[in-house]
């Protein structure tokens, strides 16, 4: 026998050999790898305010409404009888500057010109 013939025994043997060794395609997936990137970040400090409740008494009845007096009828409220009671401020940069901001109704300064929403607080 020719020797060529033994070269190409030996090359169907190794063809062979590597494809019964060779792992075969399965018809279910294979597992999966999932990466996560986790990021930390830190929460904004928070900034806490102090907060002052006040009682409103409720109507005697239930349907009643408090009747507020329109401005042209309501008396005028009598000053404080104090010495702060001629305090005016044209503006809230006055009153901030004199330490009185913010400024409620009935205090000293109080006008309805420092109270640009009319809740009763001047200079918020």
């Amino acid at each position: 026998m020719p020797w060529w013939l033994y070269v190409l025994a030996a090359l169907v043997v190794i063809v062979v050999v590597s494809l019964l060794t060779q792992p075969q395609p399965s018809s279910e997936p294979g597992p999966t790898v999932t990466v996560t990137e986790t990021e930390v970040t830190t929460a904004p400090p928070v900034m806490v305010t102090e907060t002052e409740t006040i009682e409103v008494p409720a109507p005697a009845e239930e349907g009643d409404v408090p009747v507020v007096p329109d401005e042209e009828t309501a008396e005028p409220e009598a000053p404080a009888e104090s010495e702060d009671a001629d305090v005016y401020y044209d503006n809230c940069d006055e009153a901030r500057a004199a330490g009185a901001a913010p400024v409620y109704v009935g205090e000293p300064g109080y006008g309805p010109h420092l109270d640009a929403n009319g809740d009763g607080v001047g200079c918020e």
